[in-house]
C-alpha cells in the first residue's frame, strides 16, 4: 500500500442502505495522485455520464489527497465532485476546515455515494465503521443549527452539512463544514439534497503512515519558516482574503455594478480588509494545520444588521454583496454572508444572480410585480436580505433565481441573457479579465466553468508569486495584454491544479517554494517525483476532465467569454481593454494539444496514458 494514503475508499448505496470498500492500485495513484483528479478517473470508468446530475445513479464523491492528515501546512483540503446541477458538466469544489484530515483518521481516502434514501439520513463514519441514521428531525434546519446538534450528539465528529437550499435543490447550493468552510461552487449541495443526505459525520483515531517521517519533519520546519517570512501570508493573516479589495480596485480586478463600472474607490474603502478588521473583526480562525489563519470571525454588535459572533465574509462575498450590487454597508455584507452560510448557498453565484436581477430591474425587464414586491434597486440590502430565504426555499421570484442566473435569464429573453456574466454556466468569480487577460483565458478553459482557483494564474499574473524553476516566466506580467498569456495559463493550470490532487490550499502554494511542496509529497508517499512528473500529473488531470466535458457536450464554442466582458470599461486600470479571445484560444489550443473542436488530440491522450478516454472520444 502506498504511504500517505489510508488505503481504502468507502462506497455507499443510499437506495439499498449498503456499504462496501474498494482500493486503488498504486500505479493509478502515481498517475492521478488523489483529490478531484482521482475522482474524475473513477467517474469516467464507473458511472454513466448521461445521467441527470440529480438522479440517484449520479455519484457524489468526497476525495482527499496524500498530504491530508500529514500535518503539512495547508493540507486540510478535500474535494467534492459530481456532475454539476448548475452547469450540466463536470462539477467540483474544494474546501478546507477539519473534515478532510478527520476522514483520513477515520480510515478512508474518499467516499463515493450513489442512490437516494427514501427519507432523510445522516451518514456516520467512526474509525472505519459506517452507518446510516434517520435525519428527519434535522431536515429543514439550517447549516449552523444542524452542525450544533451533530456536535452535541458526538463532540469529536466533523461534519459536512446542507441547509434548506440543498434540500430544495437550489442549483448553486453549497455544503458546509464547521459553519465557516464551504464546498461552494457548482451546486453540489443540491446533489446531496437530491440523495436525501443531510449530513456526513466522521470521527477517527488513526494516524497517517509516512514513507520518511524524519525527512518530513525537516521539510515541515522549512515550510513553517517560509510562511513566516511570506509577505502574502502576513497580509492574509492581518486582513484575510479581503486584502484583495483595495489593491484589486487599483489594478482593475474588482467588478462593480454587475461588471459595468471599472473604478469606485469609496466603495472599495468601505468594504476593504482593513475596514473589516477595524470595525467587526473579533478574532482570526484557521483551517486544520494552517499557521496563516486567514479566516475572519466577526460580530456586528448593533444596528439593523446585528449579527452574533461567527464566520466572516471572504473577498468574493464582499464583492458579490458589495461592489457588484453597489452596497457600501459592510454590516449588510456580513449579514448576507451569514444567511448564505445558514441556508447553504454559494455566495458567488447567489450574489451574481442578485446583481443581474438588479440590472434588469433598473432596465424595466423586472418589475415589482415579477419580484413579489421587492424593490431591487442598486444597493437595497433590505430587499437582498429578504430575497435570500426566498431563494433557499424556492418561493416566488426566489424560485426563478434558484435555477441559476443563466437559466433564469433564458426564461426572460436575449437582453437578460446578455447581462449574465458566466463561462459554461458558472458565474464568474470576482476578478475582472479586462484588467488581467490571462484570467480571462483561465476562465474560458477551466473545466468546471469560470474559476479562479484551479490554476495559479491569479498569483502569477498579478505578481504575487513566481515559479521560474517550474516554467519560463516574465519578470513582470502586464495585465491588459493577451501576449504570452496562453503559455502562462497552460503552465499555471498544470501547477495550480495540483492543489486539487495533493489537497493543499492555494494560498499556501502561493506562499511556499515548489521544492518544499514536492519534497513534502515525496517524503509522505515515497514516490520520489520530479517537478516534471508532478506537472505531468497536472496536465493529465486537466486533460481527463476536459475529455469528460467533451463527452458531456462541451466543444470549442463553449470556450468563450460573455458579451459583458468583451465590452470595454470606461474607467479604471482595465479601461478600454478586452482580452483577445481568438488569439488566446488559438495559442492555447496549440500548446495544450486540442484540435479545432476543442477535443484533446489522440496523440496527446496517448502521451498522457489516457487510452480509455481516447477510445471513448475517438470511437470509429
Amino acid at each position: 500500500m502506498a504511504k500517505g494514503y489510508a488505503g481504502r475508499y468507502l462506497r455507499v448505496d443510499l437506495t439499498e442502505g449498503r456499504f462496501s470498500h474498494f482500493t486503488v492500485e498504486e500505479s493509478l495513484l502515481r498517475k492521478f495522485i488523489g483529490g478531484s483528479a482521482l475522482g474524475a478517473k473513477l467517474y469516467l470508468d464507473g458511472y454513466s455520464l448521461d445521467a441527470d446530475p440529480l438522479a440517484p445513479e449520479t455519484p457524489l464523491m468526497v476525495m482527499t489527497g496524500p498530504l491530508v492528515g500529514s500535518g503539512f501546512p495547508g493540507s486540510s483540503r478535500f474535494a467534492v465532485c459530481a456532475k454539476s446541477p448548475l452547469t450540466g458538466i463536470w462539477g467540483e469544489s474544494a474546501c478546507g476546515g477539519t473534515f478532510g484530515p478527520e476522514l483520513k483518521k477515520a480510515g478512508y481516502d474518499g467516499i463515493v455515494i450513489t442512490g437516494r434514501s427514501a427519507s432523510p439520513v445522516c451518514l456516520s463514519i467512526v474509525d472505519g465503521e459506517a452507518r446510516l441514521s434517520d435525519a428527519s428531525g434535522l431536515w429543514g434546519k439550517d447549516v449552523y443549527e444542524t452542525t450544533n446538534l451533530l456536535r452535541e450528539a458526538d463532540k469529536g465528529a466533523k461534519a459536512l452539512v446542507i441547509g434548506p437550499a440543498g434540500e430544495n435543490l437550489v442549483r448553486f447550493a453549497a455544503i458546509g463544514n464547521d459553519k465557516a468552510h464551504y464546498v461552494g461552487r457548482t451546486g453540489l449541495g443540491a446533489v446531496m439534497g437530491a440523495k436525501n443526505l443531510k449530513a456526513i459525520c466522521v470521527r477517527g483515531s488513526g494516524k497517517l503512515e509516512k514513507a520518511d517521517e524524519a525527512r518530513f519533519r525537516e521539510i515541515h520546519r522549512e515550510a513553517v519558516r517560509e510562511i513566516k517570512e511570506s509577505a502574502l501570508a502576513g497580509s492574509l493573516h492581518a486582513m484575510g482574503s479581503d486584502a484583495n479589495m483595495d489593491i484589486g480596485m487599483i489594478n482593475g480586478d474588482v467588478p462593480i455594478r454587475n461588471w459595468t463600472i471599472g473604478e469606485d474607490f469609496e466603495l472599495s474603502s468601505a468594504l476593504s480588509g482593513p475596514t473589516l478588521s477595524e470595525t467587526y473583526l473579533t478574532r482570526t480562525h484557521a483551517c486544520a494545520n494552517c499557521p496563516v489563519a486567514c479566516k475572519r470571525v466577526v460580530r456586528v454588535p448593533d444596528g439593523p444588521h446585528r449579527t452574533e459572533e461567527g464566520p466572516g465574509p471572504e473577498y468574493e462575498t464582499c464583492a458579490t454583496f458589495g461592489t457588484m450590487i453597489m452596497n457600501r454597508d459592510l454590516a449588510g455584507v456580513i449579514k448576507a454572508n451569514e444567511l448564505c452560510n445558514r441556508y447553504g448557498m454559494d455566495t458567488i453565484s447567489c450574489g451574481a444572480a442578485i446583481a443581474w436581477a438588479m440590472e434588469l430591474y433598473e432596465k424595466g425587464l423586472l418589475t415589482p410585480q415579477t419580484t413579489d414586491g421587492l424593490d431591487l434597486t442598486w444597493g437595497n440590502m433590505e430587499a437582498v436580505l429578504a430575497l435570500l430565504p426566498r431563494i433557499a426555499r424556492r418561493e416566488g421570484f426566489g424560485g426563478l433565481l434558484a435555477e441559476g442566473t443563466l437559466a433564469a435569464a433564458r426564461k426572460i429573453g436575449s437582453e437578460a441573457v446578455d447581462a449574465v456574466v458566466h463561462v459554461k454556466g458558472l458565474d464568474l468569480p470576482m476578478h475582472d479579465p479586462r484588467g488581467f487577460h490571462g484570467m480571462g483565458l483561465a476562465y474560458m478553459m477551466s473545466n468546471r466553468g469560470a474559476c479562479h482557483l484551479q490554476h495559479a494564474v491569479l498569483a502569477t499574473e498579478q505578481g504575487m508569486a513566481s515559479w521560474p524553476q517550474l516554467f519560463p516566466m516574465k519578470d513582470d506580467y502586464q495585465g491588459t495584454t493577451s501576449e504570452g498569456k496562453a503559455e502562462l495559463v497552460f503552465h499555471s493550470e498544470n501547477y495550480g491544479i495540483l492543489g486539487n490532487s495533493l489537497s493543499i490550499c492555494h494560498y499556501l502554494t502561493d506562499c511556499l517554494r515548489p521544492e518544499t511542496i514536492r519534497d513534502a509529497f515525496n517524503a509522505v508517499t515515497g514516490f520520489n517525483f520530479s517537478f516534471e512528473e508532478l506537472m505531468r500529473c497536472g496536465m493529465r488531470d486537466w486533460t481527463l476532465k476536459r475529455g469528460i466535458n467533451n463527452l458531456l457536450g462541451v466543444t470549442a464554442k463553449d470556450d468563450a467569454l460573455p458579451k459583458r466582458i468583451l465590452t470595454p470599461l470606461k474607467e479604471g486600470a482595465g479601461a478600454g481593454s478586452v482580452p483577445d479571445v481568438e488569439r488566446l484560444k488559438r495559442e492555447y489550443y496549440a500548446i495544450r494539444g486540442l484540435d479545432e473542436r476543442g477535443f484533446p488530440k489522440e496523440e496527446k491522450l496517448r502521451e498522457l496514458g489516457l487510452d480509455d478516454l481516447r477510445e471513448r472520444l475517438y470511437r470509429k
